[in-house]
């Protein structure tokens, strides 16, 4: 008799799981309504557009990206990149360079864009985690300036509340019983502070799909590419970087193509709705995946759910929220988020000097200019550039005269690339050495062209002194590389 095997159940259909992921969901979508509206604010548009692009996001996300429980929604580095076309060109061209965006985003991905993480050092990747806590508070600081008093007690309350309510239990999120108490409280007791409401009013309707109010000619796409193309290196560059930070987190892998592309049909749905695009949300995500424990793509998707079922059933009860309340979570966030390790003076005194300089330059660019992917790609560069001047001391020649003085052979060891073969050239005695000179590279490899070039012009000086030079023991590669091009680059 023939066994009827049932497919797997998904682990989310778990009850503790899915408790964990349908709470994990509201408290994203109540942190992601004032963001939202904000970003709207940095835009140019009104605060729907932004709630809009949220529900959109995460929703298509959750169904299409490579990174499980990471949120993707409007974000102010994209608001930032595109408000500039908003303000000249009108709406219509934002949202047309949204969806040029996000087919850039799509090809990018096809062409391999994420496999560049590889190349972030971990300096880099602590200096954007430390730089995002930062950000992320300061954009609570006008939250906390020139706000009635009773603003102060009740972000107090709301940390207290969140530190103490996990001890208790953990069955529900510490954030959403804070949101909940603070919220009554203000109600009960009349408190006048600033709400949810103020920022402005929420959609009362579904978003409707249609096309860009723009003309579709050659014109239009000239001037939307240059925003688009910003747009998509800003949002993939934000979005990867936050999965990378989530992989650590949750010690797993995500597929960073997936979520290249996923990026690219999350913008481009989100276009069509009529919305100013987006990519990851850090601090959202830290509050979906360290803070409420979610795991899985149902907390995203229900993330996007829940922010249009607040906006349009319970408009009314959110716009009460008051902001002191997502202060207070959005601070939360802001201390778990930064690596405090990394400045303990213990790791100081351990960590090279070259280390802790990228990773302070990766902080400074990032909160000077609000923009994480200018931080990452500076902090990049430095770290290449002092690794680059560490290794191009590595290399060294030793000499070896044979006793009846016919022949020198010089070792060479280390890795000879164009930092390290530079100054190659000055390393050998052209005027003295006998007629046989051998270079001995087996302990050599031969990086790029401009090592070829400089054995090309070591062996030159020597045969204008009519003395011969043989190359000895390259490794395959570097024999493949040196035979291909030398003579063919000149002498440098």
């Amino acid at each position: 008799m023939q066994t009827l095997l049932l497919p797997a159940r998904p682990s989310w259909l778990s009850p503790k799981i899915l408790r964990t992921e349908v709470l994990a969901g509201l408290v994203v979508a109540l942190a992601l309504i004032p963001e939202a509206i904000s970003f709207s604010i940095i835009a140019g548009v009104d605060p729907g557009v932004g709630l809009f692009a949220s529900f959109t996001m995460a929703v298509t996300i959750a169904v299409f990206g490579g990174r499980p429980a990471m949120i993707s929604a409007a974000t102010g580095a994209v608001a930032l990149v595109i408000a500039p076309l908003n303000r000249e060109h009108g709406f219509g061209y934002l949202v047309a360079a949204v969806i040029l965006g996000g087919i850039f985003q799509i090809v990018l991905g096809a062409l391999g864009v994420a496999r560049l993480m590889r190349f972030v050092p971990r300096s880099v990747m602590v200096g954007f985690v430390n730089a995002l806590a930062i950000l992320i508070f300061m954009a609570q600081v006008p939250e906390l300036t020139d706000v009635p008093w009773g603003v102060y007690p009740l972000v107090a309350g709301g940390l207290v509340l969140m530190v103490l309510f996990p001890r208790i239990t953990r069955a529900v999120p510490a954030p959403l019983v804070s949101i909940v108490i603070l919220t009554v409280i203000t109600l009960a007791a009349g408190i006048a502070v600033p709400t949810v409401g103020d920022k402005g009013e929420l959609p009362s309707s579904l978003p409707m799909p249609g096309l860009p109010d723009v003309p579709f000619t050659l014109d239009t796409l000239t001037t939307i590419a240059p925003y688009a193309f910003a747009m998509a290196l800003v949002g993939l560059m934000e979005s990867l970087m936050t999965a990378k930070l989530v992989d650590e987190i949750t010690d797993t892998h995500s597929n960073k193509t997936r979520e290249s592309i996923g990026q690219g049909v999350a913008n481009i749905v989100t276009g069509f709705f009529g919305g100013m695009g987006g990519c990851a949300m850090i601090g959202q995500t830290m509050i979906n995946v360290k803070t409420s424990g979610a795991r899985t793509r149902l907390s995203t998707f229900l993330a996007g759910v829940f922010l249009m079922i607040l906006c349009i059933v319970f408009g009314p009860v959110v716009s009460d929220i008051p902001m002191a309340a997502l202060v207070a979570v959005m601070i939360l966030v802001c201390v778990g988020t930064f690596d405090w390790h990394s400045i303990a003076p213990a790791t100081l005194r351990r960590m090279p000097t070259g280390e802790i300089t990228v990773m302070v330059i990766t902080v400074a660019c990032v909160v000077a200019t609000h923009n994480l992917a200018i931080g990452v790609v500076v902090g990049s560069i430095t770290a290449m550039v002092i690794f680059a001047k560490r290794v191009a001391h590595l290399v060294e020649v030793s000499p070896v005269t044979d006793p009846d003085g016919r022949r020198t052979v010089y070792t060479v060891t280390g890795e000879l690339f164009f930092a390290s073969s530079n100054d190659l050239v000055t390393r050998f005695n052209y005027k003295d050495d006998p007629e046989n000179v051998v270079m001995d590279l087996s302990a050599a490899h031969i990086w790029d062209a401009s090592s070829v070039a400089a054995l090309d012009a070591i062996t030159t000086k020597y045969e204008g002194r009519g003395k011969t030079v043989e190359i000895v023991g390259l490794n395959r590669d570097s024999a493949e590389r040196h035979g291909s091009l030398s003579g063919e680059l000149g002498t440098p």
